[in-house]
């Protein structure tokens, strides 16, 4: 699908430009500790962050690859219509920790942190800014789990 190949293409030059920011991040951290002799207070806290997005953006775009961690074991053991129906089940699961945990979860702790004020302690960002990567990667775990069932159903 096309929609899927751009999506595809637009989450990987995220994440390379997110690892080659926390990359920079921490070169900077180490040439201002040990050559400056003088450490930048926000990158510790801005590679965590990064480290936050890369890893919640990268764990959906895994999701919409279908590479995620599977036990195969007894996937290799099962019938072909045992494992249409296992495979429609896991993905209907996905999808509903994405939904429940990840969007409606995540837009709550995103509302709260916002309300709340939450400031990050050396960038002074929203904290709610940082957690928004929850429930934006739900949505792309939704879309591209919607579209696996749609294919299976064929």
């Amino acid at each position: 699908m096309k929609l899927r190949a751009q999506l595809d293409s637009v989450l990987e030059k995220t994440l390379v430009v997110i690892m080659s920011a926390m990359v920079i991040n921490v070169l900077w951290q180490v040439f201002s500790r040990y050559i400056l002799t003088n450490p930048s207070s926000f990158t510790d806290e801005l590679a965590r962050y990064l480290m936050i997005w890369v890893g919640v953006l990268g764990a959906a775009y895994v999701a919409g690859k279908g590479n995620h961690v599977a036990i195969t074991y007894f996937s290799e053991k099962m019938s072909p219509s045992n494992l249409k129906k296992t495979q429609v089940f896991i993905n209907l699961t996905i999808l509903a920790f994405a939904l429940l945990g990840m969007l409606i979860g995540g837009v709550r702790l995103v509302y709260i942190t916002l309300v709340l004020e939450q400031l990050s302690p050396s960038l002074k960002i929203p904290l709610g800014v940082v957690y928004s990567v929850i429930p934006i990667s739900g949505i792309l775990i939704i879309f591209y789990k919607i579209l696996d069932l749609k294919k299976q159903a064929q």
